[in-house]
């Protein structure tokens, strides 16, 4: 069974006013097939830890470590992260200008398989993934995200997602910006991603919307840079209730404030 594990893990970023903490001492282990939601307030470092976990190259990794199937996940590039199974749907996805969604795909599904894939199987895939995600045909021609909408770019990244066929998701908020017909659709589709792949995912959001669709085996609290507190779904029923004041009124860690943690 593969396994994603996150340790100790501490990550800084540069800004204006020098080196800033952001995550102090993560903590998480994801096996394959479960699926992991981290909530808790803005500022709290949940999409830092997606975007190290990608390797973007903005975030410093001062000490702990991550692993996949216990190869070292740190010292790979960011396309051998790709290939070795990890997958992000950003928050916020970019246009590419000149690139169609058809050639992005091939290539991307070429580059991680080692080989192209069969035409005829991989446009009849495309073409079942598209519809299921009530992406009009058109859409294959167009350059990726460009024009798209909010609710658009996030159907393609959740296309993406089913044709690569990664071992682990991150899913950054996946659910922003989405009307509740949308987020039904982009729901279904993780779904029936996990239900193909058995993959793992990590599911960052603020709100539990989306937990009604794509159900949790583990919910952690994310304060201050570090998981303050774990449980199973009625974690989130609780956070829907009381919110997160009972944990930003608590004593921040020496290491990072409320003001260096703003805009993590």
């Amino acid at each position: 069974m593969s396994v994603l594990e996150i340790r100790d893990l501490h990550v800084t970023v540069e800004t204006d006013q020098g080196t800033k903490p952001i995550l102090n001492g993560v903590d998480l282990t994801i096996n394959e097939g479960e699926i992991h939601a981290i909530m808790g307030p803005n500022g709290s470092g949940k999409s830092t830890l997606a975007y190290t976990i990608a390797g973007h190259p903005k975030y410093t990794v001062t000490q702990g470590s991550i692993t996949l199937d216990g190869e070292d996940v740190l010292a790979m590039t960011v396309d051998e992260r790709a290939r070795a199974g990890l997958f992000l749907a950003m928050q916020y996805p970019v246009e590419i200008p000149g690139v169609t969604n058809t050639n992005f795909l091939r290539t991307a599904k070429t580059a991680i398989a080692g080989e192209a894939p069969s035409i005829r199987t991989w446009v009849k895939d495309v073409r079942e993934s598209m519809n299921a995600l009530r992406m009009d045909s058109s859409f294959a021609e167009r350059n990726v995200n460009e024009g798209f909408s909010g609710g658009e770019k996030k159907r393609n990244e959740i296309l993406q997602l089913e044709l690569l066929k990664p071992r682990f998701a991150v899913l950054d908020e996946t659910d922003s910006g989405l009307d509740v017909d949308a987020l039904k659709i982009v729901s279904e589709g993780v779904n029936r991603a996990k239900a193909n792949t058995g993959l793992g995912i990590l599911l960052i959001t603020h709100y539990t919307r989306i937990l009604r669709y794509i159900k949790p085996d583990f919910v952690h609290v994310f304060v201050a840079g570090r998981v303050a507190e774990q449980g199973g779904p009625e974690l989130a029923d609780r956070l829907e209730e009381e919110g997160y004041d009972r944990y930003v009124d608590a004593p921040e860690p020496a290491s990072a404030s409320a003001a260096e943690l703003a805009g993590s």
